[in-house]
């Protein structure tokens, strides 16, 4: 299947590793052509390294606008387009309520939600005015059921999603198409830090990376061209809603 993604050019964010690092990859090998950043650089110049080609590759802290505002103006640029933009950044620390502070709250919010809202707030116009593109978060299966334990996550990476489905309705008659994608547990760094058990998990494993980074390539390409507005598990059928 020809998944149209030959010269498009696709912005990954917090893509030195993890999850991200697979999207880049997987995007380059549908023939994308690649701006990625993370906080880290020498992880970000070896998965840039990896990519090949004309990959763009800047450090960036995500959490700050200007940084955000800055890089995206240097992806236009170089490639004079953004057809693809993927936001992605680390998941809050595992907590339960009553262990949070207000400084916990403003963290998250400010690592999984303003994010996501700089870059669509960078990258929209521009895909407004050619009339293509495609916005898609990562973000988590607590945003569709609740993880316990993970009440900092559940909740910043809920507003996400509205967010998501407000921006999919207001872009739609642009031909710009805006998805989330909710990693289920994925061997990452991160798992190391949550209580998992496999045997809730339907399928009986953990999911790679690739696997997640498949869904975002397909919603990413001209094959999912009547597609928006959703959030989409890749979960092993861990989340048990209809």
């Amino acid at each position: 299947m020809d998944l149209g993604l030959t010269g498009r050019v696709a912005v990954v964010a917090a893509a030195s590793q993890g999850l991200g690092k697979a999207v880049a990859l997987a995007l380059a090998a549908e023939g994308a052509r690649l701006a990625i950043c993370a906080r880290g650089e020498e992880a970000l110049r070896s998965t840039s390294a990896e990519i090949g080609g004309d990959a763009f590759a800047e450090v960036v802290d995500v959490t700050v606008e200007p940084q955000v505002r800055g890089f995206v103006a240097r992806v236009l640029e170089r490639f004079g387009r953004i057809d693809i933009c993927v936001t992605n950044a680390g998941g809050p620390p595992a907590k339960r309520f009553e262990n949070t502070s207000l400084e916990d709250w403003r963290s998250a919010v400010d690592l999984n939600f303003m994010s996501t809202l700089y870059f669509a707030r960078a990258v929209l116009p521009h895909m407004q005015e050619r009339r293509w593109g495609r916005l898609i978060t990562l973000t988590s299966m607590a945003v569709l059921q609740p993880v316990d334990g993970l009440i900092l996550s559940n909740s910043a990476r809920s507003a996400v999603r509205g967010l998501v489905k407000s921006l999919s309705n207001e872009y739609a008659p642009y031909n710009v198409l805006v998805n989330n994608v909710c990693p289920g547990y994925t061997a990452t760094e991160r798992l190391k830090k949550l209580d998992v058990r496999v045997s809730e998990i339907p399928l009986g494993r953990i999911a790679t990376p690739e696997e997640i980074a498949s869904a975002v390539v397909f919603l990413a390409s001209e094959r999912a061209s009547y597609i928006t507005g959703i959030s989409i598990p890749v979960d092993g059928g861990w989340t048990k809603a209809l």
